[in-house]
C-alpha cells in the first residue's frame, strides 16, 4: 500500500504519496489540509463524486466519526459505493483513516488504484506541498 506521509518543514510541508503493489495510493495531511486537497482533484478530474462528497463530510465532523472509529474498533472507514460507481470509474476514495496526532487532527486517504499519482501530486503542490513519490514495489 502507498501512503502519504506528513512531514513538517521549515518553509514547505513534506508530503510522501506512497503506492503499494496493487496501485492504490495514500495521502497523510492535516485534515484542514484534506478538504482542500479533495476540492483540488475534483476540480482537476473535473467532477466531484459522491465519496469524494461523503470523504469530505466524515472530515468535516471529525470528532464525531474519530469517536464512532474508536468505540467500533476501526481503523478506517470506507465511503459506501454503488457496484456501477467501479465500472464507471467513478470510486475515487477507498477508504478513509482519521487520527490524531499530538491533539492535532490528521486524515490518511487511501484513493482508487484507478486515480493517478500525476493528480494527486499536482493537487498538492497546489496546495503549497513538496512532494515525493514512493512505491512499494
Amino acid at each position: 500500500m502507498w501512503r502519504l506521509v506528513y512531514v513538517e518543514g521549515e518553509s514547505m510541508s513534506k508530503v510522501v504519496v506512497e503506492v503499494d503493489m496493487a496501485k492504490y495510493k495514500s495521502v497523510d495531511i492535516p485534515a484542514q489540509d484534506a478538504i482542500k486537497l479533495l476540492e483540488k482533484i475534483a476540480e482537476i478530474m473535473g467532477k466531484m463524486t459522491p465519496d469524494m462528497q461523503e470523504t469530505i463530510r466524515y472530515i468535516r465532523n471529525f470528532d464525531e466519526f474519530y469517536e464512532y472509529m474508536r468505540k467500533k474498533f476501526k481503523d478506517y472507514i470506507a465511503p459506501p459505493h454503488r457496484p456501477d460507481d467501479y465500472i464507471k470509474g467513478n470510486a475515487v476514495i477507498d477508504k478513509v483513516k482519521l487520527y490524531k496526532r499530538d491533539e492535532e487532527k490528521h486524515v490518511v486517504i487511501i484513493f482508487d488504484r484507478r486515480v493517478s499519482v500525476e493528480a494527486i501530486v499536482e493537487a498538492l503542490k497546489g496546495l503549497g506541498y513538496d512532494v515525493e513519490i514512493k512505491k512499494a514495489f
